[in-house]
């Protein structure tokens, strides 16, 4: 919770009297921290950022975010209300700060506005979980998003994905794994409550590859993971199996 605070206290810094709220969301809310967990964060603000708000921030986020400063990693996005409220597809972020994009930011990269279809499944998050961190509850600053566009962005990320498969196994398949819960079901789970009720579901034959990924976020952190031989010669398959259960719940 202290990294949590020092998160509130950064965007406060920045931004000042334009935050409406801040939001925590993801598997802190979901399902609760595991290892290998990122704080995900929501920020809900009256305007966009101009240059050197966004340099602030993204500076304050490198030296408060990661391994390199023995904390977890930090996802916080910004989102201006009126981009989001009322509501439309896709939806538009504002500032995205992510771990995996470290060596962008630090070569450069300055976050700015972009559609982000995510934002569908991050804000139907934020309003389930309801865990204000400043201001409002999350119900009376944002709209709930329509079944048909939580389904959109599910689909919508599966091709980016799929390219990562490799060098993150374990994710990939998780969130594969509630992309089919969420289409089925309209609920978002965490990854390992998506995983368990996937695995229900599963012919017999896919089951080892999803089992081993659960098991590996409940208790791993990155650079304690392994795969047999046997188990990632079964990831492909496992996940054609997926990919063909999401194709038919996807919409024509």
């Amino acid at each position: 919770m202290d990294q949590v605070r020092e998160t509130v206290r950064l965007v406060g810094d920045v931004l000042g009297a334009e935050v409406v709220g801040v939001y925590l969301h993801g598997s802190a809310v979901l399902g609760g921290l595991r290892p290998a967990s990122d704080l995900d964060v929501l920020v809900v603000s009256r305007r966009s950022m101009d240059g050197r708000e966004r340099r602030a921030l993204l500076d304050g986020l490198l030296e408060r975010s990661g391994s390199a400063n023995g904390v977890r990693p930090v996802e916080l996005t910004v989102v201006v209300r009126s981009e989001v409220s009322p509501w439309r597809y896709p939806p538009t972020g504002d500032f995205l700060y992510g771990e995996w994009l470290r060596e962008d930011y630090e070569a450069g990269l300055l976050p700015q506005p972009e559609p982000v279809p995510d934002l569908a499944l991050l804000i139907s998050m934020v309003l389930a979980g309801d865990r204000p961190l400043a201001g409002p509850p999350p119900a009376r600053v944002l709209e709930p998003v329509p079944h048909a566009d939580l389904v959109r962005a599910s689909v919508a990320g599966v091709p980016e994905l799929l390219g990562e498969l490799d060098g993150d196994t374990r994710n990939v398949l998780l969130t594969l794994a509630r992309v089919w819960s969420t289409l089925a079901t309209g609920e978002i789970r965490s990854k390992d409550a998506a995983a368990d009720w996937a695995l229900e579901r599963l012919p017999p034959e896919h089951r080892p590859v999803l089992a081993h990924a659960r098991e590996l976020y409940l208790g791993r952190r990155y650079d304690e993971e392994h795969w047999s031989g046997g188990l990632r010669a079964r990831v492909r398959p496992h996940v054609e199996a997926v990919l063909a259960e999401i194709e038919r719940l996807s919409p024509r």
